[in-house]
């Protein structure tokens, strides 16, 4: 699955998710740092893309336009990189699965 890290994730996320994810990205890396997040939809939409984010913007947006794209809502509070690196690591096998499912919209992620 491709992955579209939101601005309120670390760009590092993309090099040391690479082996898992190899073909995501960050919305800095493709000229979205500061876009709204209606732009940030419809680019991944556009391109394939399934958002990371831990804000519910994308659930909201996924509730009233559904999907594509798909949503992986990170609900973990306050923590540090290395927490989303390992949360995202070892949700690997519920994300393949996600993925799958052609009738989920969201993954949602304690």
């Amino acid at each position: 699955m491709k992955l579209l890290y939101d601005e309120n994730l670390s760009p590092a996320l993309v090099a040391q998710l690479a082996d898992v994810y190899p073909d995501s990205t960050h919305v800095h890396d493709i000229g979205l740092g500061m876009a709204d997040d209606s732009e940030v939809w419809r680019r991944a939409k556009d391109e394939g893309y399934c958002i990371v984010s831990k804000d519910s913007d994308y659930y909201d947006l996924s509730v009233l336009h559904g999907h594509p794209p798909k949503v992986i809502w990170l609900r973990l509070g306050n923590c540090s990189t290395r927490e989303i690196l390992e949360c995202l690591r070892n949700y690997r096998p519920a994300i393949d699965e996600f993925e799958d499912h052609a009738g989920e919209s969201v993954l949602l992620i304690p």
